[in-house]
């Protein structure tokens, strides 16, 4: 992603921080709830980075997208892993291949927000 992106500053900020982004999506089923997350791969250097108290930027990282769907009751709850279920999951090399994957997912990138600003329980 580079200038011209989709994607507001502040999301790709986080992203090449290393930090994951979540969108809630509709779920399967009424009683369930669903979100999508972006998980930065990190790297060695970013653990030394983390180790030694600050945060390593890196545009050049590779994500995980996964789909989980929770029992709506349980979102909330120590065990919201209790029937819990991967729907869909990817590994992206960059970030060019991770806008890829959302339009093929039908995930506009203003979805995603910080994951204090969602009830996923992860």
């Amino acid at each position: 992603m580079n200038e011209g992106s989709d994607w507001p500053t502040d999301k790709l900020t986080a992203l090449r921080l290393g930090r994951r982004l979540i969108a809630e999506v509709r779920a399967s089923r009424p009683d369930r709830r669903a979100f999508v997350t972006i998980r930065p791969a990190w790297s060695a250097p970013d653990v030394r980075a983390q180790e030694e108290g600050w945060v390593r930027g890196d545009a050049g990282r590779g994500f995980r997208v996964d789909q989980w769907e929770y029992e709506r009751e349980r979102v909330e709850g120590f065990d919201y892993d209790v029937g819990a279920t991967l729907v869909r999951a990817a590994d992206v090399p960059d970030e060019s291949e991770l806008k890829s994957v959302l339009d093929a997912w039908g995930l506009p990138v203003g979805l995603f927000v910080h994951p204090w600003e969602t009830d996923d329980p992860r």
